[in-house]
C-alpha cells in the first residue's frame, strides 16, 4: 500500500497568526503546524491528493480531522513542538541499510581478488608462518607434475577424496606416519610457491620429524628458497620457535612434545633444486630416539655429530660435551724417530665414534718412509665416505699427494714415501665401529732403499712400477722416470702453485694456491670465488677480518712447495668464531664450521696462521 502522507508548511499563516493573537489568549493550533495526511483508504473514489491548492488542503484537513487524524496532529503540536520521531528513525534506518551493502560489497570485492591471486607475496624475513608436518600417509597424498602448483591451503576432505593432477603443495595430514616433499621431487620445484602442511597425530601421541632430503637454494639466512619448522604455539616442545633451513644439510630428527606440528616450504622465481623430501610418524613420550649418526640429549633433542664436543652445550643437560677431552686420546701426532708405530684409538677394541687423526711422520732430510697396515679392520663402505684412512705423500693433504683411501678388513699395500714426511689421516664416524688397525713405519736413506725386479728405481730411491716408467707423467720427485724417453704419448704434468686470483682474498700472508680443492669440492679459484660472493655481505660486520682470514685460508688454500695445500691452524676458526658467533646469531646465520676437523697446531708443516 503507498503512502501518500505529505507535510506542508505556510509560512504566511505563521506571519497572520502572530498579529492576530492576543497575549492574554492561549493560542490555538496554528496553522502551518498542521500535518495533512492524505491516504487513499481513506479517500473518496474520484479524490485524489493535491498540492498548492489551499482549498483542497482544507478540504483534505477536514476529511482528516473527521477520520480522526487531525486531532493526532494537533496532540502532537502541543506536546512542546517535538519533531516526528518516527519520521527521523526511518530515515536513520534507510541510511543504515545503505552503508550495510556498500559496506557488503566492498568486502565481496576483495575475497574475489583474493581468490583470483595465485601469486604468493614473498615474505620477509620477519614474517611467521604456521608449519605442521604432514600426518597422511603416501597414499592420500597423491603428488603429480602436470598442472600449477595451489597456493591455497586444501581442506581435510579435498586431501582424502581429490583427483586433480597438480602437484602437492601443503594440505593437512593425520595419519600415525607418512612422508611429504616439495612439488614434483625429486624434479626441480616450481617458482614462486608458498606450500604448508599441518600435521595432527592421536591424542598422548608425540610426532617425529626425519627431514631425509635436502636440497634447497642456499643463501644467507635462507632469504629465497627454504623450509621452515616450527612448533605449535599452545604446546610445550624440544624444538623452540621457528628454524629456517636451505642448502644442503638436513636437520638432525626432530622430536617434539605435542600431537601438532607445521612445516611450511616456500620459493621465490629463481634457481629450483630438487627440494626436499621429509618423513614424520607418531611415537609415545617416552620412546623419543635419534638416527644412528646422530647424538641423542635432553630427553629426545638430537643433534648432529659436528655439534658433539664442538665447545659449546647445544644440550641442556650439557651431554654433548661431557667426556671430550677423552675423544682423541691417542689420536694422531708427530712421529719423527727413524722407526715407530701407531694405530686406532683404543686398539685391538673397537674404536671410538666419531674420531678425526691425524698423524705426521717426519724423518730426517734424504730418507724415504715405508709404511706397513698389518692390522686392518673399518666399517665396510664401497667409497670409503664413512670410516676410512687416507696416507699423503707430504706435509699437507692436497690431491696430487693423495696415496689411496682404505676402507673394509682389506690390508692396504706397503706405501713408500718420495720424500721425507708423510701423513696418515683417521676419520671416523658415529655409527659403526670395527676393531681398527696398527701399522708400523721405517725410514731408509734414500740411496740405500732398493726395488724389485719388477720396479723402477728413482734417482732418490722411490721405486714405482715398471708400466709407470715412460708414461708421460712424472711419477718419481725427481722425473727420473720419464728421462732418456725416445717417445711420450701423454703431455708431462708438474703439479704448480697458483697465484690467488680471488680479489678478497688478497693481501694474505700467502699469494699462491693450488687447485682444485678437495676438501670443498672446489674445482678452480673461478668457482670459489663464486662461493665466496655471499660472504661479502658481511663485511659491514666488525669480525668480518677475522671471518675473511679463516673463509679465504679455506676456500683459497696455502700452496706448499710440493704442490699440495696446508688446511688453517685450529686455533684461527676458534678465534673466528669466538668473535663472530654472537654477530651471525643475531642475523639468523649459524656458525658455519665445526673447528675441531681442523689440526689443534702451530707446527708450520701441519697447518698454518694466514
Amino acid at each position: 500500500m503507498k503512502d501518500y502522507t505529505e507535510v506542508i508548511l505556510y509560512p504566511e499563516t505563521q506571519e497572520q497568526s502572530k498579529e492576530n493573537a492576543s497575549p492574554l489568549t492561549p493560542p490555538s493550533s496554528p496553522q502551518f503546524l498542521l500535518t495533512e495526511f492524505s491516504n487513499p483508504v481513506f479517500e473518496e473514489d474520484g479524490e485524489a491528493p493535491t498540492q498548492n491548492h489551499p482549498e483542497a488542503e482544507n478540504s483534505n484537513s477536514m476529511k482528516a480531522t473527521a477520520n480522526g487524524f487531525a486531532q493526532q496532529v494537533r496532540d502532537v503540536a502541543s506536546r512542546k513542538f517535538k519533531p516526528d520521531c518516527k519520521f527521523s528513525w526511518f530515515c536513520v534506518a534507510i541510511l543504515s541499510t545503505i552503508l550495510l551493502l556498500l559496506l557488503a560489497l566492498l568486502v565481496g570485492i576483495i575475497v574475489v581478488s583474493q581468490q583470483k591471486s595465485t601469486r604468493p607475496v614473498k615474505p620477509s624475513p620477519e614474517a611467521s608462518y604456521a608449519h605442521t608436518t604432514p600426518n597422511a600417509t603416501a597414499a592420500s597424498l597423491p603428488r603429480t607434475t602436470s598442472s600449477p602448483v595451489p597456493t591455497t591451503t586444501p581442506t581435510h576432505q579435498d586431501l582424502r577424496g581429490s583427483t586433480t593432477a597438480a602437484p602437492l603443495c601443503g594440505g593437512i595430514l593425520d595419519g600415525p606416519e607418512g612422508s611429504f616433499s616439495s612439488p614434483n621431487y625429486p624434479d626441480p620445484y616450481p617458482p614462486n610457491v608458498l606450500c604448508k602442511w599441518h600435521i595432527q597425530v592421536a591424542a598422548g601421541m608425540v610426532i617425529q620429524l626425519k627431514v631425509e632430503v635436502l636440497e634447497v637454494e642456499n643463501s644467507a639466512s635462507c632469504l629465497y628458497d627454504r623450509l621452515e619448522i616450527y612448533k605449535e604455539q599452545d604446546d610445550a616442545s624440544l624444538w623452540d620457535g621457528s628454524t629456517w633451513y636451505c642448502g644442503t644439510v638436513a636437520p638432525a630428527t626432530i622430536n617434539t612434545n605435542s600431537s601438532r606440528m607445521q612445516v611450511a616450504f616456500v620459493s621465490d622465481g629463481n634457481i629450483a633444486p630438487s627440494g626436499f623430501m621429509a618423513r614424520y610418524r607418531a611415537i609415545p613420550p617416552n620412546e623419543k630416539n635419534c638416527s644412528w649418526n646422530e647424538f641423542l640429549c635432553d630427553h629426545g633433542l638430537c643433534l648432529l655429530s659436528e655439534y658433539v664436543c664442538d665447545g659449546y652445550n647445544n644440550c641442556q643437560d650439557k651431554k654433548d660435551e661431557a667426556n671430550c677431552s677423552s675423544k682423541h686420546k691417542g689420536c694422531g701426532g708427530i712421529l719423527n724417530s727413524l722407526e715407530g708405530q701407531f694405530s686406532s684409538p683404543n686398539y685391538p677394541q673397537p674404536y671410538p665414534h666419531l674420531q678425526l687423526c691425524l698423524w705426521h711422520i717426519t724423518v730426517p732430510v734424504g730418507h724415504i718412509i715405508d709404511l706397513h697396515f698389518q692390522n686392518f679392520s673399518l666399517e665396510s663402505e664401497e667409497e670409503c665416505n664413512y670410516d676410512f684412512v687416507e696416507v699423503y705423500d707430504s706435509a699437507g693433504m692436497g690431491t696430487t699427494s693423495m696415496m689411496g683411501r682404505f676402507c673394509s678388513s682389506k690390508v692396504p699395500p706397503v706405501l713408500t714415501s718420495s720424500q721425507h714426511v708423510m701423513t696418515v689421516l683417521f676419520v671416523a664416524d658415529e655409527g659403526i665401529a670395527d676393531d681398527g688397525f696398527f701399522a708400523v713405519y721405517r725410514a731408509y736413506n734414500a740411496t740405500e732403499k732398493t726395488c724389485g725386479p719388477l720396479e723402477f728405481a728413482c734417482q732418490n730411491g722411490e721405486c714405482q712400477p715398471q708400466n709407470l716408467v715412460c708414461d708421460g707423467w712424472h711419477d718419481c720427485p725427481d722425473a727420473s722416470d720419464e728421462a732418456n724417453c725416445t717417445t711420450l704419448t701423454y703431455p708431462s704434468f708438474q703439479p704448480s702453485c697458483e697465484p690467488i686470483e680471488v680479489e678478497m682474498c688478497f693481501g694474505l700472508s700467502y699469494n699462491t694456491t693450488s687447485f682444485p680443492n678437495i676438501w670443498l669440492t672446489i674445482p678452480d679459484q673461478q668457482g670459489a670465488e663464486e662461493i665466496l660472493q655471499d660472504y661479502l655481505m658481511l663485511k659491514d660486520l666488525t669480525c668480518y677480518p677475522d671471518l675473511r682470514l679463516l673463509i679465504c685460508s679455506l676456500f683459497v688454500p696455502k700452496c706448499t712447495p710440493e704442490g699440495g695445500t696446508l688446511q688453517p691452524c685450529r686455533s684461527v676458526c676458534l678465534g673466528a668464531e669466538q668473535r663472530c658467533q654472537q654477530s651471525l646469531t643475531l642475523l639468523g646465520v649459524p656458525w658455519p664450521l665445526n673447528c675441531n676437523v681442523l689440526p689443534d697446531s702451530n707446527n708450520p708443516l701441519e697447518c698454518f696462521v694466514p
